[in-house]
């Protein structure tokens, strides 16, 4: 290989504007989701930032969750940290938790920081339990950093039973998901769940208490709540502690054919196939009626093109969602991630809808940008990334769904189930309507 190629080749494919944060931040991400727990960045001050913001996508409470940092500087990056985080475990000490968590960012594994010695050595003289967790950013993105963690709590904290729990199920990664208020998808499952009788031993991971991680063994099945991470720790569930993976092989349940088909085997695993179709039913009926009611406008929508640039947790589903309910065209779909079982899915959706839009993943955003300009669709469903990715490319309508998202909400809105269909309608309706709100005053107050 020539001097000239390796260059060429590795410029035309870099990107400086991913849309995901590293491992690092999609670690911290998964750990705070336990409650009580004390998260320890062994990091310079800025990757700290990134457990900050991990966080407020937990929304963790500051009064029950802490989050501390090595703050490592210049002679720590170049001569090791290693004293400084046997100082700052020490200290944790007086924040009297039940759990530490040692996350390492770039700088202390590219000098030679061994967190996992460090806390072997230091954890007789500490009354909590310590986990390191290597997950420096440069191992993948957040995602592959919510498996590695994923992969040490099951381990760490995980044993064999021997028993299983009747009707019982594990939820996981519900966290990697790009709803921005995705809380709400999870107590929809839930609440689904508990109208089937089945009991939800534990969530890997949101507000998840240590003593529910004794029962993940005991559980007969579990739920991969994203199509972006945590199948492998579903595997390993499976494998080692025979927990049988159920909704596996389709999209969530966002939309009509979506949903029903995800309560349907839901009732067939759980044997309660009356309260599916009870919920079904019932949830077609109050969508249908509630459009009729308040007059979603579809036709304005109907058979205009469209892309969708998001994770894969919400943009697989969203493909019939837009296909069938909102009867529009996909022509672009760009995915955030490339796992197997959302390729598999996505492709098997294209071929049921006779559809052949340009599909492309690990997609960052000039890939989305050069993509949107080369198809020209007449709507992008996506983020506010998006919105800006837009402008000089005249695309009319971009409706803001996913994470990161200009809107700030209070209050929890699910896009999973019916409920979260009527949620989907109104942001869709809202940033249709605001493309005719004027930019410019016409006339002049009198207050």
């Amino acid at each position: 290989m020539t001097k000239a190629t390796v260059p060429l080749t590795w410029a035309a494919e870099k990107c400086h504007d991913p849309y995901l944060r590293c491992a690092f931040y999609g670690a911290a991400q998964t750990v705070i989701g336990v409650s009580g727990c004390c998260v320890l960045a062994h990091s310079p001050q800025g990757c700290y930032q990134l457990v900050e913001n991990a966080f407020g996508w937990q929304e963790e409470d500051y009064t029950e969750t802490e989050i501390l940092c090595t703050k490592l500087c210049e002679d720590e990056i170049v001569y090791g940290g290693e004293a400084m985080l046997i100082r700052t475990i020490l200290e944790a000490q007086s924040l009297k938790v039940p759990i530490v968590f040692v996350l390492s960012a770039c700088g202390p594994e590219i000098v030679g920081d061994d967190i996992i010695a460090v806390c072997e050595d230091i954890r007789p003289k500490v009354d909590f339990q310590i986990i390191p967790i290597e997950c420096a950013g440069f191992r993948g993105s957040q995602y592959d950093g919510i498996d590695i963690s994923l992969d040490v709590l099951i381990r760490e904290n995980v044993v064999d039973q021997r028993r299983k729990i009747p009707n019982s199920i594990c939820l996981v990664a519900p966290h990697a998901n790009a709803n921005p208020t995705w809380m709400a998808d999870l107590a929809w499952v839930k609440t689904v769940l508990s109208s089937m009788d089945a009991k939800v031993v534990a969530t890997l991971v949101h507000r998840t208490a240590l003593t529910e991680f004794e029962n993940i063994s005991a559980a007969e099945k579990s739920i991969v709540l994203s199509h972006d991470a945590g199948q492998k720790a579903a595997d390993y569930l499976e494998n080692e502690f025979d927990v049988e993976q159920i909704c596996q092989d389709i999209p969530q349940p966002i939309g009509f054919t979506n949903t029903r088909r995800w309560l349907t085997e839901l009732g067939d695993v759980l044997h309660a196939k009356d309260a599916a179709t009870e919920l079904v039913t019932r949830g077609e009926k109050m969508v249908v009626e509630q459009c009729r009611r308040k007059g979603f406008d579809l036709y304005s929508l109907s058979h205009l093109s469209t892309a969708i640039v998001s994770d894969a947790t919400v943009g697989v589903p969203l493909v019939r969602f837009v296909t069938e309910e909102l009867e529009m065209v996909p022509e672009l779909i760009y995915l955030r991630s490339s796992g197997k079982v959302a390729r598999e899915i996505l492709e098997r959706e294209l071929r049921e809808l006779k559809l052949t839009p340009k599909v492309a993943y690990n997609t960052d955003v000039y890939q989305a940008r050069k993509g949107l300009a080369e198809v020209k669709p007449k709507t992008v469903f996506g983020s506010n990334i998006e919105r800006h990715a837009a402008e000089g490319l005249e695309i009319p309508y971009i409706f803001q769904l996913v994470n990161p998202i200009q809107r700030f909400r209070m209050v929890n809105r699910e896009y999973f189930g019916y409920m979260g269909m009527l949620n989907l309608f109104e942001s869709i309706q809202n940033d249709f309507w605001d493309r005719y709100r004027s930019k410019q005053r016409r006339y002049k107050a009198r207050w």
